[in-house]
């Protein structure tokens, strides 16, 4: 199974971002078996990022994307911003939020995007407000240039059911529901973007869990942090860092992960 990772962004002691750590978590978890990153994408916490910040992480990432020969996707609203990088491999592209427009109103929107870059559609109805059935992106499938999704149900229903054992051809569905993996790839899921992978590439389901006991990405950064492999586990507001009982339950199922059998 494909796996590419949405990477954190580290903060430093000051507030900015922890260049050298991001650029070592980027090539660990490449080391680790990654078949791509995602630099941006909501595990980034990009929307309490500046643009010059934003810019300086897709500079660094789209240079180790070129060093490494990896696939990158950089999460985007206007995908016509990552025209002057080529190291760029996709956009990633939520679904419209908030407004809800209806399955009618996001086909078109998708239709209308500009496409310089591939389109990976981000469906994640938890955030955006607005769910899709089997048969809307059956149509999102067939726009030219939308060639795969990011598929976070919130449950495993009967139209996830329908799309993961019977996918669109030519169009990949990349689980994203970290909590749902196992029952994912059982279903037919050949790829994921997995914010659980920033801390290990393979993880239980009690992991995975325990990643997610307070918003993404508190654990994740808390566990990081515990490990060394960052210097803080600053957030950003509204974020606020993830408490010690979760990160110390995290890193109970880690090491019970990779225990000695």
């Amino acid at each position: 199974m494909d796996v590419h990772v949405p990477l954190i962004t580290p903060f430093d002691e000051d507030g900015g971002i922890a260049t050298a750590a991001l650029t070592r978590l980027a090539h660990q978890v490449l080391d680790d078996g990654a078949a791509g990153i995602v630099a941006l994408g909501t595990t980034a916490e990009p929307g309490s990022l500046s643009a010059a910040e934003r810019a300086e992480v897709l500079d660094l990432l789209g240079a180790i994307g070129r060093e490494r020969r990896v696939q990158l996707t950089v999460g985007t609203d206007d995908p016509r911003e990552l025209a002057g990088y080529p190291a760029v491999t996709a956009a990633l592209v939520r679904v419209p939020p908030f407004v809800r427009p209806g399955e009618d109103g996001v086909v078109a929107w998708f239709e209308a995007l500009p496409k310089p870059v591939p389109v990976i559609a981000y469906h994640v109805p938890l955030r955006t407000g607005q769910d899709l059935s089997a048969a809307a992106i059956r149509r999102l499938a067939a726009i030219d240039g939308v060639i795969g999704m990011k598929y976070a149900p919130t449950t495993l229903d009967a139209d996830a059911v329908d799309l993961l054992t019977d996918p669109p051809p030519g169009f990949t569905m990349l689980a994203a529901t970290d909590v749902l993996l196992t029952p994912m790839i059982a279903l037919g899921a050949t790829g994921a973007i997995l914010a659980s992978a920033n801390v290990a590439h393979e993880t239980s389901d009690r992991l995975r869990s325990a990643l997610f006991a307070e918003p993404n990405p508190t654990v994740i950064k808390g566990v990081l942090h515990a490990q060394g492999k960052i210097p803080t586990p600053g957030v950003r507001l509204p974020l606020l860092p993830a408490s010690r009982t979760s990160v110390d339950a995290a890193l109970h199922h880690l090491a019970q992960a990779f225990r000695p059998r």
